[in-house]
């Protein structure tokens, strides 16, 4: 993912957003890749419903949400009708598939692909990046900075792939490790960042691991009973998904929109990359694993769920409400006092998971989270508008 920072000031920070244009439907037909790896890291964990198998999920969506992410930074300073850029989009969008193909053996037989996939669609977009981008000059040069550890993230999966497995584990934890250090270390500057758009396209992607989690009700084919015990599960597990949608996009994605809009120059960057670039992932990250406990609750309404999915239905809320609490201060707001008491409840119901119906544990998280979602129309002014964000 790029770690892209503002403009350096000046008229163009004034009027962004005034003018710019809404996403693209080439960056909605290559966000569909990404809906198709989700789906992929969901299947993983529900494989495997390990420690193992949970931690496999993590890093391999913390890897496909930093491609992504070098996309969505790429597509808001290039124009996507151009037709070099539009080839150079569709060219990593087939890349990025063979990486989602990969996803089911990343850790075996299919790593050395996974591994080869990454490096070109990061490769890919630093060409466009550069090439391409507004500002090429000053973007160029933090293309520079950037580069080297974007690359050796994907390098170490290559040459993890031919190692044994636990180097390979090592070499996936240490990409994951290097790419997301990488740009506190070279810092930001040098990139445009148009905040209407990027706030749209981060949004978007929200809905679409929201529709990932709906997927995940009707799934499952003949291990569904369909009785009344189902319809009330599906009930239970769609009112948790709309709880989640309604705590997002009922004011939060237009407080953090606002929030950029008002900052300025490398306040702007270091402000896109932390809400959007790094506090997303945890939002993100909590609906895919909401899904996988959904599943199987609805799969197994009146069984307890085994201790590690259950965690992982507890964990996939807590960790959602915590995201949203962490970019609210970090836009300079106080955390919600339901975003804090829910991620308490969930704590909660991942120790008692493993003692209750599937049904019941989801119900208790599904309740609490309209209760905070709803509940945070009511909160104190002081949690209702952030200030002008802290610069970092």
């Amino acid at each position: 993912m790029v770690d892209t920072g503002g403009t350096t000031g000046g008229p163009a920070d004034e009027t962004a957003g005034a003018d710019e244009t809404g996403v693209s439907t080439l960056e909605l037909f290559f966000d569909l890749v990404f809906v198709f790896a989700v789906t992929q890291i969901t299947g993983v964990i529900a494989d495997d419903p390990t420690a193992s198998g949970v931690a496999h999920g993590v890093v391999l969506f913390a890897l496909l949400w930093w491609a992504w992410g070098a996309y969505a930074w790429l597509t808001n300073t290039v124009e996507t009708r151009a037709m070099p850029a539009r080839l150079v989009l569709l060219g990593a969008m087939a890349a990025a598939l063979v990486l989602a193909v990969a996803v089911p053996t990343s850790f075996g037989d299919g790593g050395l692909a996974f591994g080869l996939a990454y490096l070109v669609v990061l490769s890919l977009h630093l060409a466009l990046f550069a090439v391409a981008a507004e500002n090429p000059a000053d973007t160029r040069q933090a293309l520079r900075r950037l580069a080297p550890t974007n690359l050796l993230a994907a390098l170490l999966l290559v040459a993890g792939s031919l190692a044994g497995d636990r180097v390979h584990e090592a070499a996936f934890v240490l990409a994951v490790i290097v790419a997301y250090v990488g740009p506190y270390l070279t810092g930001v500057s040098g990139y445009t960042v148009h905040p209407r758009h990027f706030a749209e396209r981060h949004g978007l992607i929200v809905i679409v691991a929201l529709g990932e989690s709906i997927i995940a009700i009707g799934a499952g084919g003949d291990e569904i009973a369909v009785d009344r015990a189902l319809a009330g599960t599906a009930l239970l597990a769609i009112s948790l998904v709309i709880a989640l949608w309604w705590a997002y996009f009922d004011a939060d994605a237009e407080r953090y929109e606002r929030a950029l809009t008002a900052s300025r120059g490398a306040d702007r960057a270091r402000l896109a990359r932390d809400i959007y670039s790094y506090l997303h992932v945890p939002l993100v990250l909590g609906v895919v694993l909401a899904a996988v406990g959904i599943h199987e609750a609805l799969v197994h309404p009146r069984e307890a769920l085994d201790p590690v999915v259950g965690g992982v239905l507890a964990a996939g809320v807590a960790l959602f409400f915590a995201g949203l609490g962490a970019m609210r201060l970090r836009c300079g707001a106080r955390a919600g006092t339901g975003h804090v008491a829910i991620v308490g409840l969930a704590l909660l119901v991942a120790l008692a998971a493993p003692h209750l119906a599937a049904s019941a544990s989801l119900a208790v998280l599904a309740v609490g989270a309209l209760g905070a979602a709803v509940g945070d129309r009511w909160m104190s002014p002081a949690e209702a508008q952030p200030a002008v964000p802290p610069s970092r």
